[in-house]
């Protein structure tokens, strides 16, 4: 059944003839797809469309199983590369409007880590008191909808999601549907790994020895980084990231203070440096830290004890570090107005030097995006205080996921079609190639390490780079230039085999009726007409069979009659501007996509307008 919080979230936000009309249902799944063409559609629920995206939204459940098992899926971007690429976020309070900010994201992090994968994210509707069993039960339901679009996104762990849910998906689905798998399938293990934390960690170390460069900015003139003894960092988020990111933190730089740390029971606070590896076991095995601390540490040892605790979790940012890392799954952490309901605002916040954003910060919301920029005015510019933004930093756990794409799965590994869904059979197969699966593993690991310290130290030096060449840019603006720069010059080689659409196809010896029923049946004025032997043998459009029509003549014509034959086509490999010398000279508004005869799709003029021309004419300015 549809979970109740989106039934009632999707008939007040979209009207019930809208839904009605785009729902496709198959076996007892559900799917409502928008497409960058539903702008009206698309800012009932909050999303803007922009040169960007997004590609896809869908809302998906399935109405015939006992638990509510339902979500969002977007793909936002695909111009680094198909199929997108994001994490599963499993939540009570889910909407397209938060996933979509996720994978806009994704689109910038995947861009800015330069992975040939576009941006995507999915949102599970679920409470969080449910069972393990209902947990799991929850991600096969989920793993079943997703199915249907697993050519064109491929999901890692996020919030309310782990490793071995990816290895749930994974049998469902096949190995190459999921990432982040468990060892025993060569996966790169995200979350047991701390990926993503070991690059908030690749950030840190490599500010440490760059940011004086920043002391030819005004605000950071009196810039000092103290000796490794005396460095501090305060975690907000106490989790998959927030603990990896303590424990690396202290293995590479073993002097260094973790001297605060939060989670949703509250925080804890110490001046002289928290005991790192008993707080990383407690989380392990609790997930749950402060509460637990407090009532077997501090409270038996009452006020000499130099921790201080407290309930309220977010009055963590109020106290001071050298840097903090905001690494809980909240949008602001920061703000200036009250009415942006931030973790802290500005006026109240401790004394840093630097923040290294753990945590999914970015919105493409022009009224979050505008917040964000009054942050960093006062943060950044007043302040002097640095800021590594999210998707600069927080990129290890996909560039981890990314090698179990990059690095391919031999077919002799790939799980046969007929044991997916059949734990049993699965294991017996993983069991019987399991040392292949572990060379696997540790090469996909290897690799992994390799490019993540490569890629957020190269982040991290273009970063500064940017801020110190123009003393007004702000280091939000500065980070989305470093990932779009990256994006165009991918569409700047995206060929019509990149950007084609599907196109309708019929028989040529089918009747104008049914012809005509085609176009009616979809937003294209143009179909494809294609031999017996399913070579094309010319176009039919809606215009054609208008005149038929007009002229009386329709039920005495063929296809063969009325087609055009001599077709203005594209090869998949030409290039956009290519394809819009083809349009215009010919003055045509669509044209097939051909190799061998063979229709492999379309491209017309709303699709260039609407999505790639103009990225592709920003793409030739120096960004």
């Amino acid at each position: 059944m549809i979970p109740k919080k989106m039934n009632e979230y999707l008939r007040d936000h979209l009207p019930d003839a809208a839904i009605q009309n785009r729902l496709k249902r198959d076996n007892g799944m559900c799917f409502l797809e928008l497409g960058y063409m539903d702008e009206v559609l698309l800012a009932r629920l909050g999303i803007t469309v922009d040169k960007l995206g997004p590609n896809l939204v869908a809302c998906l459940w399935d109405e015939h199983s006992g638990l509510e098992i339902g979500g969002y899926l977007v793909v936002d971007n695909l111009a680094m590369g198909s199929p997108a690429m994001g994490g599963i976020r499993m939540l009570p309070d889910i909407t397209p409007l938060v996933i979509h900010n996720l994978a806009r994201g994704m689109t910038l992090k995947n861009g800015a880590a330069n992975l040939p994968y576009g941006g995507g994210k999915t949102g599970i509707v679920a409470e969080r008191n449910i069972t393990p069993e209902e947990h799991t039960e929850i991600i096969q339901g989920f793993a079943r909808l997703i199915r249907r679009y697993r050519d064109v996104y491929v999901p890692g762990p996020d919030v309310g999601t782990n490793d071995l849910d990816m290895k749930t998906i994974a049998t469902q689905n096949g190995l190459d549907s999921a990432v982040s798998k468990p060892y025993r399938m060569g996966g790169n293990r995200i979350d047991e790994l701390g990926a993503a934390a070991g690059g908030v960690t690749d950030a840190l170390i490599t500010l440490l020895s760059i940011m004086p460069r920043l002391r030819v900015l005004p605000q950071f003139s009196n810039l000092e980084i103290p000796a490794t003894e005396e460095l501090t960092v305060n975690i907000q988020g106490f989790g998959a990231v927030g603990a990896h990111a303590a424990r690396i933190l202290k293995e590479r730089l073993p002097a260094l203070k973790i001297t605060g740390i939060s989670d949703l029971e509250g925080y804890l606070y110490d001046d002289t440096g928290l005991p790192v590896e008993e707080l990383f076991n407690i989380w392990k095995e609790q997930k749950l830290v402060t509460n637990c601390y407090y009532t077997d540490q501090i409270a038996p040892q009452g006020y000499s004890c130099s921790t201080k605790f407290s309930t309220a979790n977010n009055n963590l940012l109020r106290e001071s570090a050298f840097c903090l890392i905001p690494a809980a799954p909240v949008f602001k952490y920061l703000g200036v107005l009250p009415s942006e309901d931030a973790s802290m605002n500005v006026n109240s916040m401790g004394d840093w030097s630097v923040i290294v954003e753990g945590a999914n910060t970015y919105s493409a919301d022009p009224n979050e995006k505008a917040a964000r920029t009054r942050m960093e005015q006062i943060v950044y510019r007043q302040n002097g205080v640095m800021l590594a933004n999210d998707y600069l930093v927080n990129s290890g756990g996909v560039i981890f996921a990314a090698q179990e794409h990059i690095i391919k799965t031999p077919d002799h590994l790939q799980i046969p079609e007929e044991m997916l869904g059949n734990s049993d059979a699965v294991e017996g197969w993983l069991q019987t190639h399991s040392k292949e699966f572990a060379q696997l593993s540790e090469q996909r690991l290897e690799a992994g390490e390799a490019y993540r310290e490569k890629v957020i130290r190269g982040n991290m030096i273009e970063l500064v780079d940017l801020l110190t060449a123009d003393p007004d840019l702000l280091p939000c603006k500065a980070a989305e230039r470093i990932s779009i720069k990256r994006l165009t010059a991918k569409e700047r080689a995206r060929t019509a085999k990149d950007i084609m659409i599907p196109m309708k196809i019929i028989s040529i010896d089918s009747s104008l009726q049914a012809a005509a029923a085609l176009i009616t049946d979809g937003f294209n004025n143009i179909i494809a007409v294609v031999s017996q032997k399913g070579k094309l043998a010319g176009v039919v459009t809606s215009w054609d069979i208008t005149h038929a029509v007009a002229e009386g003549v329709c039920e005495e014509l063929s296809l063969e009659n009325i087609m055009t034959r001599n077709v203005v086509f594209a090869s998949p490999t030409d290039s956009i501007l290519d394809i819009v010398r083809e349009l215009e000279q010919h003055q045509i508004s669509a044209m097939p996509v051909v190799e061998d005869g063979e229709v492999l799709g379309m491209i017309n003029s709303d699709l260039l307008a609407h999505r790639y021309l103009l990225q592709y004419l920003e793409s030739q300015v120096t960004v």
